[in-house]
């Protein structure tokens, strides 16, 4: 198992707290692997991650965000039944995975279908910080696009 020691980071900048913690978490993930996930871009502005979790019920799952930090658990109910098991391959362990999302991204949906959790995000840019056109004047105040003229 590869760990890196993020310590001289934090010796020698001011500030970047949040990044250091960042790279500490996603190094820390990687080394479980578990559950398998792919994040696809479906739109310029839209993604879905895909987490492989057969086996798990929906009542089993929960997905929550909290602070730009996604984040998935599964909890299996404990089985009651006596099975014997020649082989036992499914790994049906807990297990808890996070995304840190990018500022105004949110959450759209989360579905379950053949094994794989779905959940769909999307960036939404808030007016004040979409682009805006600005028109040239010529010897009166600008006009910008949007507003009326005085």
């Amino acid at each position: 198992m590869r760990t890196v020691d993020l310590s001289p980071l934090y010796r020698s900048v001011v500030g970047f707290d949040r990044l250091a913690g960042l790279l500490e978490a996603a190094t820390a993930e990687a080394a479980t692997g578990y559950p398998p996930y792919n994040i696809e871009r479906t739109e310029e502005n839209a993604y879905r991650i895909e987490i492989a979790v057969a086996g798990f019920r929906p009542e089993e799952l929960n997905v929550e965000v909290k602070e730009n930090l996604l984040t998935v658990q599964g909890r299996k109910a404990a089985n009651d039944e006596t099975r014997r098991y020649l082989h036992r391959g499914l790994a049906e362990r807990n297990f808890e995975r996070r995304f840190q999302l990018a500022d105004y991204v949110v959450v759209t949906d989360a579905n379950l279908a053949d094994g794989l959790l779905s959940i769909s995000l999307k960036r939404e840019l808030p007016e004040a910080l979409k682009p805006r056109r600005i028109e040239i004047g010529t010897g009166s105040s600008p006009l910008i696009e949007g507003e009326k003229a005085a």
